[in-house]
């Protein structure tokens, strides 16, 4: 099977997956602090052994060309998703070395804010679950930069279409998101 259809059918596993574990339309209020008729609470398919799977399998296609020594971002929504990207990498023909940024530097032990090996002169893809406004992985992206790391590429699983995009355009940061939440409203009609 070709690279392409491999992909597209990994993409269209993982959203229906998604869909189906994920995807809500209800009021909540989001950590942007907004409110919203439909929500994405991912933990659900980034636990289940399926989702996760597919999930680390796409990741590492998108990053097929992109310069990156590590993977990670803020906890928690990158955390259930290092791991097994980490685990794959090799299957792609590389090492991505995971990591994970705490919201405070623990004030106990090490005290690290940035857990994993060090990142210090290392290429790193910041990940999160979903994106809003696009705040949650810019507080990955600084914790990155200031652990003296370079910022290759954000990456989400979904962007709502809220802002992130310009957000990380205005920063000189890549982005790339494996779905639109618009797709998941346009499936729900």
């Amino acid at each position: 099977m070709d690279l392409k259809r491999q992909r597209l059918d990994l993409r269209t596993k993982l959203f229906n997956l998604l869909k189906e574990k994920s995807f809500r339309r209800e009021k909540v209020i989001l950590a942007s602090g907004k409110e919203s008729d439909f929500y994405f609470d991912m933990k659900p398919a980034m636990l289940d052994p399926e989702g996760a799977g597919l999930m680390a399998e796409l990741i590492l296609h998108e990053l097929q060309g992109v310069k990156a020594d590590c993977i990670g971002g803020l906890v928690m929504g990158a955390v259930p998703l290092v791991s097994p990207v980490a685990m794959k990498s090799h299957k792609f023909g590389r090492s991505l070395v995971g990591f994970f940024i705490r919201k405070e530097a623990k004030d106990h032990g090490t005290k690290k804010l940035v857990e994993g090996d060090s990142i210090e002169g290392k290429k790193v893809v910041i990940l999160d679950d979903v994106t809003t406004s696009g705040g949650s992985a810019m507080e990955a992206v600084r914790a990155a930069r200031e652990a003296g790391a370079t910022v290759t590429l954000v990456l989400s699983i979904v962007d709502r279409g809220e802002g992130a995009a310009e957000l990380y355009a205005s920063e000189g940061l890549d982005f790339y998101c494996l779905f639109r939440a618009e797709e998941f409203l346009a499936a729900g009609r």
